[in-house]
C-alpha cells in the first residue's frame, strides 16, 4: 500500500486506510465462521457474545415469519444483510404452531426450519425467542386458547399443568433445531435463545409462585441441552446462567444484574404498534440512531430492532385489544417490504461506522469516560495490550482507538474539545470516531436519500392502459369491481350446533376462539302495561351490563339498536320493543384477544357481571339468569363462502343504487396490474368486517377513525414515546390492506367480503405501492462514503484523495429505473423533498450532471464537489447538493428519459 503523502490530507487518508484494514479483519471473522456454517461455540463474558473464541459487537433485525409469506422471506433477510444487520430475531408462534393440542403446524407462513435456514443462507446469525409467551400484539400473545381449558391451569407461574405443557413445547422447538442441525455448533445459525418473556413486569402479581416460576424457567431451559446461551428479557432477578437483557426505547442506562453478563437489548422499539381508532406512530431516524449510538457508546454489545420488518397480521393473528392488522411499526423495512427512507439508509450507514469501531469496542473491558461539557461526553474504547482471542498485528492494536461524542442537550448544538481538536456536535446526537480523531457518522446528519411511496391513484398510469381509464386512475375512483354479489348473513339462530342455557356464559368458553363473534339470544315479554308506562312517564327501557370488551351490538327484534366499543366498559343501551314477545339479540366480538399482562388466562372476553333490563313497569328485569340461546360465529364463515367453489350461499346481484346494510356478504372477481410492485385493497368506502382473496384471510378490516388533534410538527430531538411525532390524525387509522403477490393470480382474483355495518364495495379499489420518488439533500462537508471506506477491494490500493469528496446515492427498489430528475440544484437550494426551489446559488450544470450519472440506472452516486459541477457559483459559501427523481419499471417508459 502507498503511503507518499505527509499533508494534512495524507494523514487523514493514513487514517481510513486503517479503518478498512480493521474493518476487514472483522469482516474475515464473519465470513470464516459462517459458511453455513463451521460449527462454533457461543459463549460470553461481561463484555459480549463470544462466537467462536470471538468478543463481537452485533447488531440485530427483528422479522417475524408467520407476518410475511415464505415467498417474501428471502427479500427481507437481505435486506436486513444489506442494511448492516449481523443477527435476525423473532419470536416463536405457540398458537400458530400448536392450533390444537398435539397437532403441530410447520408449515407455510410457520414454516421456522425453511426461514432459519434462509437466515443461515445469507451468512447471517439466528436469535430464537421461544417464550414460549411472545406478547407482539399477536392474538392471546401467542398462547394457544386450548390452553386455558386445562383443568387446574394457571398461565406463567409455579403451576404445574402450565409448567408441563409449557416444557413440552418449548422441548419440541429446541428438538426441532436440534434435529435440523440448526445450532451454531451444529453448523447452524442459532447463537442465542430466550425463555419467557417481560415477566419482570409481571412478577409482582404472582407472589412467591412468581419467583419459583422464574427459576424453575430457567432450570427447564438449560436443561434442555441446545448448547447456546439463553436469555430473559426484562427480568432483573434472572438466575446467574441466564442473560438478563433491556426492552425499551432507550437502553444505555441498563446494566444485567451480574458484572459477568454483558449488555444486550433484546428490543429496540424504532416505532410503536396501532390500535383501532388511533394516530399512527413515527419514530424520527435521527432519534433511533442516537439511541443506537448511545448503547455501543455506554458498554452494549448487542442491539436488535423491534421490529426490522413488521408486516402482517393476517388472518385473526392481531392481539387485544383492538391492535389492527397491519404491523409496519414504522420499521426501516414497512410492511409491504420496501426500504423505508431514510430510515434504513441512515441506520445501514451508522452500522457501518459502528463496524469500524468494533476492534477497539471488543479489545476494551470497559470504555474511558470524558467530561466534555454541561451535557457533553465522550467514550473512549482504547487497548495497548494484545486482547485475548483477537489475532492481529502490533500495529493493528495500535490503532485500535474509538470513541463517541454525545451531546445530550435537547436543544443546543454544542462545540467542544476532544484530544486537543475541536468538534461541533448538534443537540442530542452523537458523533461516532473510529480512530478517535475523524469524524465517520453523526446520528444527527442524515446523508440516506428519502423515499416516497406513492400509492395507488399517484402511481402514474402505464402505457398500455386506455386515456379513460388513466383518467379514472388518476382521479383515484378506479373501483376494483363494476360486478359484485350479494348474500345476507342471518341475524338469528341459525345453527344445529346452536345450544340454549341458563345465564351469561363467558365468550371463549363458547368459542374456543375459533371465531370474533357469539350470539346471545333471548325472548323478552313486553306487555301493554308496560307501553302506557313508558309513554305515561316519557321513559324508555334500557339495557345494562356491568362490563363488556371488546364489541357489542344490540339487536332487537333483528334491528340493530347500538354498538359498544371498549375494553371492559359499562353498556347502558336504551331499547324499544313492541307490544309482546321481543328477540332481544346481543352480539359479542372480539378484536385479537388480550396479549399483554397478568392472568390474561382469566381476562376472557364478553360480557360480565350483572345484565338486565330497567324501566319496565314492575320493576328491573335481571336477565343473568334467564335462558339464552347461542350461536358461534357468522353462517358465512361456517359454511366458508370464500371458497370459489362454495355453493351454500345464495348469491344475489348487486345494484350500485343499493341500501347498506349490516351483516352482509360480498364477493367479486378482480384482477391486479403486473410487476412487483406490492399490492393493496384499499377499504375505505367499507365499514367494519374481514376479507379473503383467493381464500387466504388477509386480516380485519375496519374504518375507525382517529382523533383529530395530537399530531403535531415532529422534532427529534429529546426522549422519545409512542404519542411523539404521531399522524394521520382524523382520518381512519387503517384503509390499505396488503395482499401478497404470491397470493394472486395474474387475472380473475376471488374477493370475498364480510360487513357488519354497512359499507360499499363499488369503492373498493387495487392500490399498488411503489417507493416510485426518491430525493437527497447532502453538503459538500459532509463526511466520506462509509460503504467505500470499508470495501475489501481497496486494500492494497492507494486511498486518494478522490475517494474522500461526500457522495450522495440514489436507488430505486429492486425492477426500476431513475426515468426523471425532477429537481437537481447544487449550490444553496432550499426546501425539502418534494418542495425543493433553487437559492441565490445554482450551478447552472446541475441537472445535467446529475442525468447524466442517474438516468436510466437503478442506482446511482453524485460526488459533492464544486469541481464535478464546474465553474464555482459562489465563491467562499458552503454548497449543497439537492435532487428529486422519479422511479419507474422499465416497462413502462419507452426508452427515453426526461431531463
Amino acid at each position: 500500500m502507498l503511503l507518499s503523502f505527509n499533508s494534512k490530507e495524507g494523514r487523514r487518508r493514513r487514517t481510513i486506510i486503517a479503518w478498512i484494514c480493521v474493518f476487514v479483519f472483522v469482516s474475515s471473522i464473519t465470513v470464516g465462521a459462517a459458511q453455513w456454517f463451521k460449527p462454533f461455540n457461543v459463549t460470553y463474558d461481561h463484555r459480549a457474545l463470544i462466537l467462536d473464541g470471538h468478543r463481537r459487537m452485533l447488531i440485530s433485525a427483528g422479522i417475524h415469519y408467520p407476518r410475511a409469506t415464505p415467498e417474501m422471506w428471502s427479500d427481507l433477510i437481505a435486506k436486513a444483510k444489506e442494511g448492516g444487520a449481523d443477527v435476525i430475531e423473532t419470536y416463536v408462534f405457540w398458537n400458530g404452531h400448536e392450533p390444537a393440542k398435539g397437532q403441530y403446524n410447520f408449515e407455510g407462513r410457520y414454516d421456522l426450519v425453511k426461514f432459519a435456514k434462509l437466515v443461515a443462507s445469507n451468512g447471517l446469525y439466528f436469535f430464537l425467542r421461544i417464550g414460549p409467551y411472545a406478547c407482539a400484539e399477536w392474538n392471546f400473545g401467542g398462547f394457544p386458547v386450548w390452553l386455558r381449558d386445562i383443568p387446574g391451569i394457571e398461565f406463567r407461574t409455579n403451576n404445574a399443568p402450565f409448567k408441563e405443557e409449557m416444557k413440552r413445547f418449548v422441548s419440541k422447538v429446541v428438538n426441532l433445531m436440534k434435529e435440523e442441525k440448526l445450532f451454531s455448533w451444529q453448523g447452524g445459525p442459532i447463537i442465542l435463545l430466550q425463555i419467557e418473556n417481560e415477566y419482570g413486569n409481571l412478577e409482582s402479581s404472582y407472589g412467591n409462585e412468581g419467583k419459583e416460576y422464574v427459576k424453575w424457567a430457567a432450570s427447564m431451559a438449560l436443561s434442555l441441552g441446545a448448547g447456546v446461551p439463553w436469555v430473559m428479557c426484562r427480568q432483573p432477578d434472572a438466575p446467574y446462567d441466564i442473560i438478563d437483557t433491556c426492552n425499551a426505547y432507550y437502553c444505555d442506562g441498563f446494566k444485567p444484574n451480574s458484572h459477568n453478563k454483558p449488555t444486550f437489548w433484546t428490543e429496540n422499539w424504532d416505532g410503536w404498534y396501532t390500535q383501532w381508532g388511533e394516530r399512527l406512530p413515527h419514530r424520527p431516524v435521527e432519534d433511533l440512531a442516537f439511541a443506537v449510538a448511545r448503547f455501543f457508546q455506554r458498554g452494549g454489545s448487542l442491539q436488535n430492532y423491534y421490529m426490522y420488518f413488521g408486516g402482517t397480521n393476517f388472518g385473526r393473528t392481531a392481539g387485544g385489544p383492538l391492535q389492527i392488522t397491519s404491523y409496519d411499526y414504522d420499521a426501516p423495512i414497512d410492511e409491504y417490504g420496501l426500504l423505508r427512507e431514510p430510515k434504513w439508509g441512515h441506520l445501514k450507514d451508522l452500522h457501518a461506522a459502528l463496524k469500524l469501531c468494533e476492534p477497539a469496542l471488543v479489545a476494551a473491558d470497559s470504555p474511558t469516560y470524558i467530561k466534555l461539557g454541561t451535557n457533553q461526553e465522550a467514550h473512549v474504547y482504547q487497548a495497548d495490550v494484545h486482547p485475548k482471542g483477537l489475532n492481529l498485528s502490533l500495529s493493528q492494536i495500535s490503532r485500535k482507538c474509538s470513541a463517541f461524542l454525545a451531546n445530550i442537550d435537547e436543544h443546543k448544538e454544542a462545540t467542544v474539545t476532544f484530544r486537543g481538536q475541536a468538534y461541533t456536535l448538534p443537540p442530542w446526537s452523537v458523533s461516532i470516531l473510529p480512530d478517535c480523531r475523524n469524524t465517520a457518522f453523526n446520528t444527527a446528519k442524515v446523508g440516506a436519500q428519502t423515499s416516497v411511496k406513492l400509492v395507488g391513484s399517484d402511481l402514474p398510469p402505464a402505457s398500455n392502459i386506455l386515456p379513460a381509464q388513466q383518467l379514472i386512475h388518476r382521479n383515484g375512483i378506479s373501483p376494483i369491481s363494476k360486478s359484485w354479489m350479494t348474500a345476507k348473513e342471518p341475524i338469528s339462530i341459525w345453527s344445529k350446533s346452536s345450544f340454549t342455557a341458563e345465564g351469561i356464559w363467558e365468550h371463549l368458553n363458547v368459542t374456543k376462539d375459533q371465531s370474533d363473534y357469539l350470539w346471545y339470544s333471548t325472548r323478552i315479554y313486553v306487555s301493554d302495561g308496560d307501553i302506557l308506562f313508558w309513554k305515561k312517564n316519557a321513559v324508555h327501557p334500557k339495557l345494562t351490563i356491568d362490563s363488556v370488551r371488546d364489541i357489542l351490538r344490540v339487536f332487537v327484534n333483528g334491528q340493530l339498536i347500538g354498538t359498544v366499543v371498549g375494553h371492559w366498559v359499562k353498556v347502558v343501551q336504551t331499547l324499544q320493543f313492541q307490544p309482546g314477545y321481543n328477540n332481544l339479540t346481543l352480539l359479542s366480538q372480539t378484536v385479537g384477544l388480550q396479549n399483554y399482562g397478568a392472568f390474561i388466562e382469566k381476562d376472557g372476553a364478553g360480557i360480565r357481571g350483572t345484565i338486565k333490563l330497567t324501566g319496565f313497569e314492575s320493576g328491573n328485569i335481571d336477565l343473568s339468569k334467564s335462558l339464552w340461546t347461542y350461536q358461534v360465529g357468522l353462517q358465512g364463515e361456517f359454511l366458508k363462502f370464500y371458497n370459489e367453489e362454495n355453493e351454500n350461499a345464495e348469491w344475489v346481484e348487486l345494484t350500485p343504487d343499493a341500501i347498506q346494510s349490516t351483516f352482509t356478504w360480498y364477493k367479486t372477481y378482480f384482477d391486479v396490474p403486473g410487476g412487483k410492485d406490492p399490492v393493496a385493497l384499499d377499504f375505505e368506502s367499507m365499514g367494519k368486517g374481514q376479507a379473503w382473496v383467493n381464500g387466504h384471510h388477509i386480516g380485519r378490516y375496519w374504518t375507525r377513525v382517529s382523533p383529530k388533534s395530537g399530531c403535531q410538527v415532529c422534532d427529534y430531538r429529546g426522549a422519545y414515546n409512542s404519542d411523539k411525532c404521531t399522524t394521520n390524525c382524523g382520518k381512519p387509522t387503517q384503509t390499505l390492506y396488503h395482499v401478497p403477490r404470491s397470493w394472486l393470480k395474474a387475472s380473475n382474483n376471488f374477493l370475498v367480503i364480510s360487513e357488519e355495518t354497512g359499507g360499499n364495495p363499488f369503492g373498493i379499489s387495487v392500490k399498488l405501492h411503489s417507493a416510485s420518488l426518491v430525493c437527497a439533500q447532502m453538503s459538500e462537508s459532509y463526511y466520506p462514503p462509509l460503504q467505500k471506506l470499508v470495501n475489501a477491494s481497496l486494500i492494497g490500493q492507494e486511498v486518494s484523495s478522490n475517494d474522500m469528496i461526500p457522495e450522495m446515492h440514489l436507488r430505486c427498489r429492486d425492477g426500476h429505473i431513475i426515468s426523471s430528475i425532477t429537481f437537481a440544484s447544487f449550490g444553496t437550494p432550499e426546501g425539502s423533498c418534494q418542495s425543493f426551489s433553487r437559492g441565490n446559488c445554482h450551478a447552472p450544470s446541475s441537472t445535467s450532471i446529475v442525468s447524466k450519472a442517474c438516468l436510466g440506472k437503478s442506482s446511482c452516486s453524485i460526488k459533492i464537489s464544486g469541481a464535478v459541477f464546474g465553474d464555482d457559483p459562489c465563491k467562499d459559501v458552503a454548497k449543497t447538493l439537492s435532487v428529486e427523481a422519479r422511479c419507474t419499471s422499465p416497462s413502462s417508459t419507452d426508452g427515453s428519459f426526461q431531463l
